[in-house]
């Protein structure tokens, strides 16, 4: 892994970039862009963030590549969705949400690039295929009627009939998953029932296995819209190869306070190995929030926390190659900021306002790490 920042003078846009590059392999690439305010309207912002991606693509270490994959952090999701709509092609899977970057910016983005794979879009579900394997993304699903459980159910019911389509599961095939909650704080309650429903008529209980996820608060630009939904799936994979982190000297099972989601979920491939961890705070192994009202110390609990999910994973904090940040105070955001800058000065990372599920957490992470290795077993990624 490889990280590097890039500044763009012209366009005030900064990306931190990390790249996995194995010698005639798929690269893959994780980017977070910041741009700089500069006092101006959200449509100039956003024109030089998207000015932005087009000049990394053309840049030596991006020749060729393809976005599979883009999230924009929205200040006013309402009124800026459809300005990013607008401007997009039809070639990766596109996310926005209202969880402003606390830079001051009224944007930011995480884009997700490859080279070596095809890609093809297939009414918004975006497929990557390579080596026998077919990478689903499925982004930006949301209702607009019912309360939080229903507008939950429903999602996942249609999610699960695309997924038929493509002969997957949700139980079998379904790696990763994001549930952005419009006022957490009330509306949580109502998802975690109506999935832990679906997820028993799925097959889905503590005996067998949960899905990798985040619920956090987050505002869909549809109004009416209580829950959204974003996903990624994978097809080709033999069961062996996907694995969970449990981490119990640091965490208790996420079911034990009912809720259905894996700490985090390892993808096993020939060559490398992908690291997903869930949306991770300041828990202890009961259960407990742990320093409540201590921003300083809850980030570093959520950090060894999430550091011991990775260590069982076999790999570590050099592996990682995104973070998101989510603070409930904003007041608290310079010192996260100098904390991360001093502990991941190279990580692609951005810190957002998205208050977390329980109130009395100030703060959650989630992240992505991609680990070199050999099993001969397993095909290549």
């Amino acid at each position: 892994m490889t990280n590097e920042k890039i500044t763009f003078h012209e366009l005030g846009v900064t990306v931190e970039l990390a790249t996995f590059a194995p010698a005639e392999k798929v690269t893959e690439q994780h980017a977070i862009l910041h741009v700089e305010p500069r006092g101006e309207l959200f449509s100039g912002q956003l024109d030089r963030i998207c000015r932005a991606e087009q000049a990394l693509l053309h840049l030596p270490q991006c020749a060729g590549a393809r976005t599979i994959f883009k999230r924009y952090f929205l200040s006013d999701a309402t009124n800026q969705q459809p300005d990013v709509m607008s401007r997009m092609k039809n070639d990766s899977s596109v996310s926005c949400i209202q969880q402003p970057p606390l830079d001051g910016s009224k944007v930011a983005a995480w884009l997700y690039i490859v080279y070596g794979m095809e890609v093809e879009n297939h009414d918004g579900l975006v497929i990557a295929s390579h080596n026998g394997y077919q990478h689903l993304w499925k982004m930006g699903m949301h209702e607009h009627k019912g309360d939080s459980a229903w507008q939950t159910e429903s999602l996942l019911i249609n999610y699960e009939e695309t997924l038929q389509r493509f002969g997957a599961t949700l139980a079998d095939n379904c790696i990763r998953t994001w549930f952005y909650v419009r006022d957490v704080d009330t509306q949580y309650a109502g998802m975690v029932k109506a999935r832990r429903e679906n997820f028993i008529e799925q097959g889905l209980t503590e005996k067998t296995h949960y899905i990798a996820s985040t619920g956090i608060g987050g505002l869909p630009a549809d109004t009416r819209a209580l829950i959204q939904l974003g996903t990624y799936a994978l097809i080709g994979f033999e069961p062996r190869q996907q694995r969970y982190l449990y981490a119990k000297t640091h965490l208790n099972s996420t079911y034990e306070y009912g809720v259905t989601f894996e700490r985090g979920t390892v993808m096993d491939y020939g060559d490398r190995s992908h690291v997903y961890i869930s949306g991770t705070a300041s828990i202890n192994n009961k259960g407990e929030v742990v320093h409540v009202g201590d921003i300083v110390r809850q980030t570093q609990r959520m950090w060894e926390n999430v550091n011991a999910l990775l260590t069982e994973a076999g790999s570590g904090f050099d592996d990682v190659a995104q973070i998101i940040v989510y603070l409930r105070d904003v007041c608290d955001y310079a010192i996260v900021k100098a904390m991360f800058e001093e502990k991941f000065p190279s990580t692609p990372c951005v810190i957002t306002y998205a208050p977390v599920c329980r109130p009395t957490w100030l703060i959650e992470m989630e992240c992505v790490a991609i680990k070199e290795q050999k099993k001969t077993e397993f095909r290549d990624f």
